[in-house]
């Protein structure tokens, strides 16, 4: 009796332990991003989601090109984007080239070597349009002899980002002389706020300092390249006793910088494209400057409005959004998931949060030229509904319809039914030639699985009627690409694709893994939907669905694509993503899965992949798929797998290597993987399904979705 009193006392605590609110002013604040130091890739950001603004260890960006090749100091907004003049009148029809696939021509936009002018085309239409980094505002601090101080002459670092409150507080010295700031980005304008403290304000040696880059037109763009100056053009429009209006021109775009300071100050120019903002008399300084495309007239936001904005935002983001606590675990690994959980939030709130799909760098430095790519939308975005954050979802879901359009072009033009989806695209829905994103089509689902995830949080009608037309076009074209071999009898996805394992050539692949299953999976969505508007069920869709091709099975595993019968035996097809477990993590268990041989699969891959040669967002899939085979440890053990491409560093930046030195897919990657770890999936039965049962992990969750 005593032994079962004991039992049941424990059931009441555990119970009610599970029951507490979290703390989610404590959860947040104990991950509070800490700077001692310089350190290159350690710069921190704030921003909106539609503009993000990032600073060095001054609390702005007084020294760019300390950062350039670490996380840089970018100025970015969804808006900011430019055009090289094309003055050789490029057609896009030149970045075309014709392929014979299936007994038919196909025309896709690729990267074309030559001849010159071809070349060329492609070349341009690929790097225009780029985003701009808007323009640099730092600090610009003259030492006692008169020379300006470098980053080395920053000294006594004490830097924190407080994620509750989206405050950045740097605190340094210049020659002994202490410097307080504090940065803000306002959560609904593009616009930062500076409050500084330091008697080199009052010696004069103390200024803001404003500067204009050149877009560099590469594949990367820091935001510190000065040269070129006579390109662009940069003034003063208005400037009074607290305020200041700077133009900057580059060809046919031009944009804003409103400026606005609490006491007098001048404003000059140095160079072109260099202004000094010079505060006179006071040791107390604030500053806000807003960019803008148009030049607004209302008031630009001060710096005590700007904190107030960011008291409310942030505590609203994270009080109404989802919440994950490991706190009184034992397992050592608990503390460093939830540091990266928490910050991933953050990051992918101020870099991913806007009305466009996000670039895979966000809204810090250009990769593939500032453009989003398509395939990657499922990893920025699928988390923000998971979290109860479904309105962030919603917005971008907005976009799509806004550039069906020119999906639609392309589906047309290559003799397919519906839309298209762009892989690697702009705010307007361009194409962009690419010799490899051309040719992907695991994008082309991505629509249906978020309006499928919205019903699922608003099964009301309306619901269907807003996405119902654009799910129905995603699915025509699905139904329209997959062919039928008469000879089989079977529905054939390819040739003429590229899988997500981005290893297998175009012209040979057929009939991908993961991608089969991802058609299966949308297009009975799809019917699902035509059946809940009282709608008859499409009879090709069906079709396709009772006669797609059987998943590629040799031995006892499954095919990347059943064209690679060397899937496993090439050393090359055991790099680059291993998607094939995204038929059974990313996605539930269908008709087509046999969860043995996907047993047999994921313990081969796991054995034997070159890991060292992963992304990001492969360890998130991992691990889901880890989880809907109960295997927990496994799926901590992915997450936190000790592999370059999985390092989170100080900043909570997914690093992959030197050219991709933030990667935010694998932010949001992790945090769809850490819902389905928590809150399970449908069918599932086991709490908390991807958390080890071995008495180390006390876990606390508040507000998560669960998986399909």
């Amino acid at each position: 009796m005593k032994i079962f009193y004991s039992f049941f006392l424990f059931l009441l605590i555990s119970t009610a332990a599970q029951a507490q609110k979290i703390d989610r002013k404590a959860l947040v604040q104990r991950h509070t991003v800490i700077n001692n130091q310089f350190d290159s890739l350690s710069s921190l950001s704030v921003g909106n989601g539609a503009f993000a603004f990032t600073v060095d260890v001054t609390g702005l960006q007084s020294f760019p090109e300390a950062y350039v090749n670490g996380v840089p100091l970018g100025t970015q907004s969804e808006w900011g984007w430019h055009s090289f003049v094309d003055t050789a009148n490029y057609k896009f029809d030149e970045t075309l080239r014709t392929y014979t696939l299936n007994g038919r021509k196909v025309t896709y936009s690729v990267q074309i070597k030559e001849p010159a002018r071809i070349k060329n085309a492609s070349d341009w239409f690929r790097v225009n349009p780029h985003r701009l980094q808007l323009g640099s505002i730092g600090f610009e601090i003259v030492k006692k002899d008169g020379s300006l101080a470098t980053i080395s002459d920053i000294q006594n670092i004490k830097q924190t980002l407080n994620m509750w409150t989206g405050e950045i507080l740097s605190d340094f010295t210049v020659e002994g002389v202490p410097v307080h700031v504090s940065t803000f980005g306002h959560q609904q304008d593009d616009l930062v706020s500076v409050h500084v403290d330091s008697k080199l304000l009052a010696e004069g040696r103390l200024m803001i300092n404003i500067r204009f880059p050149y877009p560099t037109g590469s594949f990367l763009d820091g935001g510190a390249y000065w040269k070129d100056a006579n390109k662009h053009q940069s003034s003063v429009e208005t400037s009074a006793s607290n305020t200041a209006t700077l133009l900057h021109r580059l060809d046919t775009t031009s944009y804003y910088l409103a400026c606005k300071w609490n006491v007098r100050a001048s404003i000059s120019q140095k160079e072109p494209h260099y202004f000094l903002v010079k505060p006179s008399g006071t040791s107390s300084f604030e500053f806000s400057g807003r960019f803008s495309s148009t030049k607004k007239t209302n008031m630009v936001a001060g710096y005590i409005d700007t904190k107030n904005n960011n008291t409310i935002a942030w505590a609203n983001f994270w009080n109404q959004g989802a919440a994950v606590d490991f706190a009184g675990s034992t397992d050592n690994r608990a503390k460093e998931l939830e540091r990266r959980i928490i910050l991933s939030q953050y990051l992918t709130k101020i870099q991913c949060g806007g009305m466009y799909p996000p670039q895979e760098s966000g809204l810090t430095y250009n990769t593939w030229f500032g453009k989003p790519h398509l395939e990657m939308h499922w990893w920025h975005g699928l988390h923000f509904a998971l979290w109860n954050r479904l309105s962030i979802l919603e917005k971008q879901m907005s976009w799509y319809e806004k550039v069906a359009g020119n999906a639609r072009k392309i589906a047309a033009r290559q003799g397919y039914k519906g839309v298209r989806w762009q892989k690697m695209t702009d705010p307007a829905g361009e194409e962009s030639p690419s010799s490899v994103g051309a040719f992907l089509i695991w994008q082309q689902p991505h629509f249906i699985t978020f309006a499928e995830q919205y019903r699922l949080q608003k099964p009301e009608m309306a619901t269907l009627k807003k996405y119902g037309p654009l799910v129905f076009e995603t699915a025509d074209f699905m139904a329209s690409f997959a062919r039928y071999d008469s000879t089989k009898k079977k529905y054939v996805l390819g040739k003429g694709l590229i899988p997500a394992q981005e290893r297998f050539k175009a012209e040979e692949t057929f009939n991908p893994t993961y991608e089969l299953v991802y058609w299966s999976y949308a297009l009975n969505i799809a019917q699902d939907w035509r059946v809940r508007m009282g709608m008859k069920r499409n009879k090709l869709w069906d079709d396709v669905l009772n006669n797609l091709s059987p998943l590629p099975i040799q031995g006892d595993k499954y095919l990347a694509t059943e064209s690679a019968t060397d899937s496993y035996t090439n050393p090359e097809f055991r790099t680059d993503h291993p998607s094939v477990l995204g038929a059974y993590g990313m996605l539930p268990k269908g008709k087509m899965l046999d969860t043995a041989i996907m047993r047999n699969t994921y313990d081969w891959i796991m054995k034997n992949w070159t890991w060292s040669e992963t992304w990001g967002w492969d360890f998130p899939m991992v691990a889901m798929t880890a989880t809907r085979m109960n295997e927990p440890e496994q799926a901590i053990e992915a997450l936190l797998m000790p592999i370059k491409t999985n390092t989170y560093l100080n900043n909570g930046h997914n690093y992959q290597d030197d050219r991709l030195r933030l990667y935010l897919p694998g932010n949001g990657g992790l945090l769809t993987a850490v819902a389905l770890m928590c809150a399970g999936y449908k069918g599932n039965t086991v709490p908390n399904p991807g958390i080890p049962k071995d008495g180390k992990w006390k876990v606390k969750w508040e507000g998560l979705r669960q998986m399909w």
